[in-house]
């Protein structure tokens, strides 16, 4: 498969991922565990059928130490039991932010008050803004068919 578009190297589409890259750098600085950021992409990137954002994900939480088996199990994350609450509240906030158009009125307080249960206003932010900045990757990944498989850990960072 090749991409439509290489919007790493054209010029007009490069800037936009250069500011979209730089606000996701942001968040790394957050108190957001490293772990939750990484399952939390790696569930909206599944969500949106991103493959080449899937495999990024996999590949660096495996990398920062990551288990194989939560990996395989995040697609199914309610029904199994490797995830923190913390952990399951955010992966609800994600699908639920991701999935926005599907429910009328957005993502519901019940969704929202579960995660702040777990996390702070300052987690709750790099949250919203995580599952924001990936789906915004993903779709430029989607609309533009990028193949997935061929990413290497630390390759964008």
């Amino acid at each position: 498969m090749q991409a439509r578009l290489d919007f790493l190297t054209n010029p007009v589409s490069a800037g936009a991922v250069k500011h979209i890259a730089l606000a996701g750098r942001s968040l790394l600085e957050s108190t957001l565990p490293a772990a939750t950021r990484e399952l939390v992409e790696l569930r909206v990137s599944q969500i949106n059928g991103c493959g080449f954002c899937v495999d990024i994900h996999t590949k660096e939480a495996a990398h920062a130490g990551e288990t194989q088996q939560r990996l395989h199990l995040v697609a199914a994350w309610r029904e199994a039991t490797v995830f923190t609450d913390a952990e399951r509240a955010a992966l609800e906030l994600a699908e639920e932010g991701t999935r926005i158009a599907d429910a009328a009125g957005g993502v519901p307080d019940e969704v929202w008050a579960n995660a702040a249960k777990h996390h702070d206003e300052d987690q709750l932010a790099a949250l919203v803004s995580t599952v924001a900045l990936i789906n915004a990757f993903n779709r430029l990944n989607v609309l533009t068919q990028h193949p997935a498989g061929d990413y290497k850990v630390g390759q964008f960072g």
